[in-house]
């Protein structure tokens, strides 16, 4: 069947590029996750889903004071009425709003199973009741009152709040978490208590200071509790800017038992870890030797956290015990701030501190005005109105009259009382009973009542000083419903000082066993248990041979030096086992294609290194200053273009010169005190070439011993009398004595 399409119907058809058309659309959609989805807005701190949710139980009358209804009916609200989005959706979020371990502040009072702090799922909505808390009727309060604009809803046939009133700091206090679209937002909740002293400042001071707003804001404070460790210049320095981030620490105590034994008990632990997830991580830690210091954990918890760790013995440090386990478990985490909000503008940005509570302030305000006018021109229609009750009781029996005889009494007394349209229609409404003399005096009392209101709220909106001075007022009394001596208000998660550096040693974590590190020619790298001797037999891959081969224990770090200059550390733990032929150093490590080892030790940490490049310059630097924290490594060495790093070697405390050669067979002694020592560089020049000389090897001696070089066929020789090549650092030296290697090397 062929479709015709009449010419005042024909479809709308554009010549578009797709990529056009898909950056449009995709753009769009982009918009809409950040704006309407993603990102909480700075006055009431709530994403749509959750106003939409507050609204529907708010018009399905599920106060605070109200009986409960299923979970199920205020979802199906929701999706039906305001938000075009599946169930489970709007579930999972009416969840989380009732969680006492997520919410600090709980929007929703929940009855039934809405899942624990293990991570348990809730149950199902058909299971579960709900009704607002206070801290939501707050939210709500005002809004009947114009407080705020509402919008149509998705398909038109209602209306929704575009933003709450909101009488509760809920963006700092309850916190937000979302990803749209290239942004995110993190932020954690506060303390509503020091919120309100800050909110109060704000009002007397405009223009504070970060310091001033973090000593009454002293960070975040966690439903679940626990101990922030974070440095003051820290937390400082994220409400600054609005981004930054808090490590936060498990809560445990020490619990003493028989003969000197104790036991830890960790009694709260970091906001959004799973419980559950925590013992299975220390169990797997437990099971693969790397907890030594621990016998056993156990969960007893019920309605409190009761995580019991049980030492090895009572000779165990619990801190350091505790700080191996901080490192390792999530019983240590850290909690990023990036107050990434929707502005009231609608457009979102990072805030810092002061520009969150400034916000709030602002919106307040706005809200106080509007509330302030809905009430003034409700009591203007009363005051007419009343005007035109007493102009009838002045007039009661000709205003009888003209409802009885005149065809038009409204146009009637309009022209004859000069009553306005709204008295009118207020005085022929009006009952029999109201006619008795009592009630004229009622509403006598009533008009004067409203017309000093009336005033009242004329100068309110007329004195903003006045305004903010109510806005004060109404902090005051949020602060003190949620005071730090309430149950619902005391600080929860204590500000505690940086950790000392506690040292952990390997032994705590990894269990101290001898290996013997092979690795060969192609960079295939192995530890095989136990020391290794001379006459055990190491297979390779075909093609492939020995190059490296020394004795370790499993608690040792692994330095690799590259041609490049950089040195690379391993964890002696962390290499494969013996069985096979290991694997490649280039998977451990981020090692360069075109780069190659040029040395592999253990690391020392006493100890003081050599390193040259080819082109004969070098420099001494102490082992510790080239551990590396990344598998990127640690740039030491810098090479000039075209030269490479050729020599890493050890320096004994009681050697005092230097033997450098040189592929041109030119041999030069040098005391090692002309040896700058650096921490980074290209370092000096140790020996003189002409074009195209490289170095070919370097040898750190004691001068009284002479110089010892090794033949072929493992003999050694050495020259007790080395004055002949005695100089400076960078000559060229002189010829080696009679019987040296060729080409020049000293092993």
């Amino acid at each position: 069947m062929t479709t015709t399409f009449a010419p005042d119907s024909a479809p709308d058809i554009q010549d578009r590029s797709l990529a056009d058309a898909l950056s449009e659309r995709y753009l769009a959609y982009a918009l809409s996750t950040i704006t309407s989805r993603s990102l909480p807005d700075v006055r009431d701190g709530l994403k749509p889903v959750h106003r939409r949710l507050l609204h529907a139980m708010r018009q399905l009358r599920l106060g605070p004071r109200e009986s409960f209804k299923k979970s199920a009916r205020v979802v199906g609200d929701v999706m039906g009425k305001y938000h075009p989005h599946g169930d489970a959706a709007i579930y999972d979020a009416m969840v989380r709003l009732a969680q006492e371990f997520a919410q600090r502040y709980p929007l929703v009072d929940g009855q039934g199973n809405f899942g624990n702090i293990d991570g348990d799922n809730a149950a199902a909505m058909r299971y579960t009741e709900a009704r607002m808390t206070a801290v939501a009727e707050r939210l709500l309060e005002g809004i009947d009152e114009d407080a705020v604009n509402f919008r149509p809803t998705y398909d038109g046939s209602d209306e929704e709040p575009m933003v709450l009133p909101a009488n509760f700091p809920n963006l700092l206090a309850n916190g937000a978490q979302g990803i749209a679209v290239g942004m995110a937002t993190s932020i954690p909740p506060h303390n509503v208590d020091e919120i309100c002293a800050a909110l109060l400042h704000l009002i007397k001071h405009p223009g504070a200071a970060v310091e001033t707003l973090t000593e009454l804001v002293q960070g975040p404070d966690f439903p679940t509790g626990g101990v922030l460790v974070e440095p003051q210049s820290s937390i400082t320095e994220a409400y600054r800017t609005g981004r930054g981030g808090f490590r936060l620490r498990a809560r445990w105590e020490i619990e003493k038992g028989k003969a000197g034994t104790y036991q830890i008990v960790v009694t709260e632990i970091p906001y959004q870890v799973q419980k559950s997830r925590v013992v299975e991580k220390i169990a797997e830690l437990l099971n693969a030797r790397k907890l030594l210091m621990l016998a056993d954990v156990r969960d007893e918890s019920a309605a409190d956290i009761r995580l019991v760790l049980e030492p090895k013995s009572r000779n165990v440090d619990a801190a350091v015990l505790m700080e191996s386990l901080f490192r390792q478990t999530d019983l240590e985490t850290r909690i990023s701030l990036n107050m990434n909000v929707l502005d009231s503008d609608g457009v979102p940005r990072v805030m810092p501190l002061r520009g969150c509570l400034q916000a709030y302030l602002d919106h307040r305000h706005q809200v106080l005005v509007r509330r302030s006018q809905h009430r003034l021109g409700k009591i203007e229609h009363r005051l007419e109105v009343l005007a035109g009750y007493l102009i009838a009781y002045l007039n009661i029996d000709e205003v009888i009259r003209i409802i009885r005889e005149e065809d038009h009494p409204k146009a009637e007394m309009m022209q004859r009382f000069e009553l306005t349209d709204v008295q009118a229609e207020a005085v022929l409404n009006m009952r029999l009973r109201a006619l008795r003399k009592l009630e004229e005096i009622e509403i006598r009392k009533e008009f004067e009542k409203l017309t000093a209101e009336r005033d009242d709220l004329q100068d309110l909106l007329a004195d903003e000083p006045r305004r903010w001075k109510v806005i004060g007022q109404e902090i005051r009394a949020l602060r003190k419903d949620f005071s730090v001596t309430t149950e619902l208000g005391r600080r929860r998660t204590d500000i505690g000082a940086p950790p000392s550096d506690i040292v952990v040693p390997l032994e705590a974590t990894i269990e101290r066993e001898p290996v013997t590190i092979v690795c060969s020619e192609k960079g295939w790298v192995r530890a095989m248990r136990g020391h290794v001797g001379a006459d055990v037999d190491i297979k390779y891959k075909e093609g492939d041979g020995p190059r490296f081969k020394f004795y370790a224990e499993t608690t040792d770090k692994i330095l690799l030096f590259a041609t490049d200059g950089r040195f690379y550390t391993i964890g002696a733990d962390k290499l494969p086992g013996g069985r096979g032929n290991g694997e490649p150093l280039r998977l451990l490590i981020d090692l360069g294609d075109r780069e190659d080892i040029v040395t592999l030790g253990v690391f020392k940490a006493d100890e003081k290194l050599l390193v040259a490049s080819d082109d004969g310059r070098g420099f001494l630097v102490a082992a510790k200053d080239v551990i590396a924290q990344t598998k990127n490594g640690k740039q030491v060495l810098n090479p000039a273009d075209g030269a490479k790093a050729a020599v890493c070697l050890p320096v004994k405390a009681d050697d005092d010169h230097l033997a450098v050669v040189g592929t041109n067979r030119k041999l030069l002694i040098f005391a090692l005190t002309e040896l700058p020592e650096m921490t980074r560089g290209k370092g000096v020049i140790l020996q003189r070439y002409k074009t195209g000389g490289k170095l070919a090897d370097i040898k750190a001696i004691r001068l009284a011993d002479g110089l010892t070089w090794t033949l072929q066929g493992g003999r050694n020789r050495t020259e007790a009398n080395v004055i002949e090549w005695l100089g400076k650092r960078a000559s060229a030296g002189r010829l080696p004595p009679n019987g040296f290697p060729r080409p020049p090397r000293f092993t």
